[in-house]
């Protein structure tokens, strides 16, 4: 199996920044895109940035400019630096990494983190 393991959020002042860490680990033979979710109370789940193996980079409009994803490929790990929180960037952010593996045949499949909190507030 695979798990994913997030850490870095906080509780932070607007304009302040966080930087989280999301490292994978398990049965993995190639990691393609890694990406950042969030979910904030009462709201669906959205994308905030994802990365590819390569390191070509998308984010959502609302964090372009203040968010810049990264990844250590050789760490199976994936970072999200935000600067300038806003107190809209309150939520549950989720790591995401769609992983191939071999278990009897080859499958590449989606797995998530389990959330680490950010609140932005004075």
């Amino acid at each position: 199996q695979v798990q994913l393991v997030e850490s870095g959020g906080g509780l932070v002042q607007p304009g302040g920044s966080l930087r989280l860490s999301c490292v994978a680990s398990g049965s993995i033979f190639r990691i393609n895109d890694m990406g950042w979710y969030r979910q904030a109370p009462g709201k669906q789940r959205e994308l905030v940035a994802v990365i590819t193996s390569g390191g070509m980079t998308k984010y959502t409009d609302s964090v372009k400019g203040r968010f810049t994803i990264s990844r250590d490929n050789a760490k199976n790990t994936v970072y999200l630096q935000m600067n300038s929180l806003k107190p809209e960037d309150t939520a549950v952010y989720y790591c995401n990494a769609d992983v191939t593996r071999y278990s009897i045949s080859w499958q590449t499949n989606d797995y998530w983190g389990q959330g680490t909190q950010v609140t932005v507030s004075s």
